[in-house]
């Protein structure tokens, strides 16, 4: 990681003000991942940076929530994984968590579902995202589904991005867990990459909001 994309302890507490108490319990509470807590060493001797883009919208975010969710109700939110188990899909639909144009076209693919796993109605719900913007069209989102079937199991751990290309009109969709080393001919166009992390914590608040 370049040092242009790293923020230092002090600059991160003056920029947010947020105590270094409050920055510390985050952590205890898994607010912010340990992982960006980077000791390195500078002239006064060893100092903590972390990673300047994630640990501002991470604070941004919890900063604007807190007041609406404790502490245990946001480390679920940004956790990589779900309490959440299953959910009939009557139920999603019912609770405006998903379309029923977004759960059709899920049910087209794999036929109708008894229950969804969280990873199911997340990838519904990523599928409602795409066909709104416009970004996808019903095809790619059959392949959006059979993608998120087969491989977001083993990435769900960790941060992941939905990428779409197009060369020449055809789509080619994938998951990476960083797109940033891969490089195309210039006839590739990249269509967008969406991290799912976000979509995640998206979802979680939503499904939450809508609890009976």
């Amino acid at each position: 990681m370049n040092e242009e994309d790293l923020i230092s302890k002090k600059e991160l507490l003056e920029l947010t003000g947020i105590s270094y108490g409050q920055l510390y319990r985050w952590k205890r509470k898994n607010l912010i991942p340990e992982e960006w807590f980077v000791r390195k060493s500078s002239f006064t001797g060893q100092e903590t940076f972390f990673p300047k883009d994630k640990i501002l919208q991470r604070i941004e975010r919890i900063k604007n929530m807190k007041d609406g969710l404790s502490l245990d109700e946001l480390a679920d939110v940004f956790s990589p994984s779900s309490n959440i188990q299953s959910l009939s899909p009557e139920n999603i639909v019912e609770r405006n968590i998903v379309t029923v144009l977004a759960m059709g076209l899920f049910e087209e693919e794999l036929g109708s579902q008894e229950t969804l796993s969280f990873n199911d109605i997340l990838t519904v719900y990523v599928l409602q995202k795409l066909l709104q913007s416009g970004e996808i069209t019903r095809e790619e989102g059959k392949m959006l589904i059979t993608v998120m079937r087969e491989h977001y199991g083993t990435l769900a751990a960790k941060p992941c991005e939905v990428v779409l290309i197009r060369k020449m009109g055809v789509p080619l969709l994938f998951l990476a867990e960083s797109a940033e080393q891969i490089y195309f001919d210039k006839d590739v166009k990249w269509i967008f990459r969406l991290p799912l992390a976000a979509s995640m914590e998206e979802l979680k608040l939503k499904i939450n909001e809508t609890e009976a």
